[in-house]
């Protein structure tokens, strides 16, 4: 929590007391269904809560947006996006329903209100989102096809709708064919080690 706390000092009663929660319930949930690396529960606030919330750095989402988490595994960036933004409809997706699973009783045990998890590919979701994040989960030339026909035309927000995607390494491949599309370093945010080649990039859609 320390590490979150030295970025976000400003967490309300209540945000903080979720993001306390949230490792104690990750390793309730892992140790039955394994959906962090062991490893990576060492580091469960850097790597994982930090990670996604570099999204919260770039953008502030208005009340009343949505968001549409694709390929969720255990619930990241989502669950901890919408622990930041409790005014924010998110709803998380995978196609793996043990993921799934995970991410019912995690917002269960936190009793947000904000969630709704569903066993569901990005292809067959048939809402309009104001935004998409996702972690990594395919080049951006397959993953943008799946979602384009999920972002609403209506504005609520500073930027406008798009995909938020947490990637890492030389992008300037995988980008080529997106000249609208901004990448932004995360270790402009964080000085931790573990974001030197963390990045978002933020898609306009």
């Amino acid at each position: 929590m320390d590490v979150l706390l030295k970025y976000f000092p400003a967490l309300t009663y209540q945000q903080k007391a979720h993001f306390e929660m949230l490792k104690e319930v990750y390793c309730y949930w892992n140790a039955k269904i394994n959906v962090i690396s062991r490893k990576d529960m060492d580091a469960f606030y850097e790597r994982h809560v930090l990670h996604a919330l570099g999204i919260a750095n770039f953008i502030d989402f208005k009340s009343g947006s949505s968001v549409l988490d694709v390929g969720t595994g255990g619930g990241f960036p989502g669950i901890p996006l919408a622990i930041f933004f409790p005014e924010v409809q998110f709803y998380l997706i995978d196609s793996i329903g043990k993921k799934i699973k995970v991410v019912n009783a995690i917002s269960q045990a936190l009793d947000l209100k904000n969630v709704k998890a569903l066993q569901l590919r990005a292809e067959n979701f048939d809402h309009k989102v104001d935004f998409v994040v996702s972690r990594a989960v395919a080049q951006m030339d397959i993953f943008v096809p799946w979602i384009k026909k999920n972002i609403s035309a209506s504005q609520k927000n500073k930027i406008k709708n798009g995909l938020l995607y947490l990637k890492g390494g030389d992008l300037s491949e995988e980008l080529k064919n997106f000249p609208l599309a901004q990448e932004f370093e995360l270790s402009k945010y964080f000085n931790q080690p573990f974001f030197e080649t963390k990045k978002l990039v933020y898609l306009p859609l």
